[in-house]
């Protein structure tokens, strides 16, 4: 089961902070929602910084960011 985190609409570092949270609970996949381009990057190097491989999406208000 893939885990969520709707981090949409918070402040630096919040979208980090809860993606943090969701990596250290389990392996399992974690889909990370946000709103700025410099958050989708800053929640990708979060997940490589973990040794997780990650793909990337646009939609229609921001980023997914799935984290394997």
């Amino acid at each position: 089961m893939m885990k969520e985190v709707d981090a949409r609409g918070l402040s630096c570092p919040e979208p980090v902070m809860l993606t943090e949270e969701a990596l250290k609970s389990g392996n399992e996949p974690v889909r990370v929602l946000v709103t700025e381009p410099h958050q989708r990057m800053n929640v990708e190097k979060c997940a490589k910084d973990h040794g997780r491989t990650y793909t990337s999406e646009e939609t229609e208000d921001g980023f997914a960011v799935v984290i394997g």
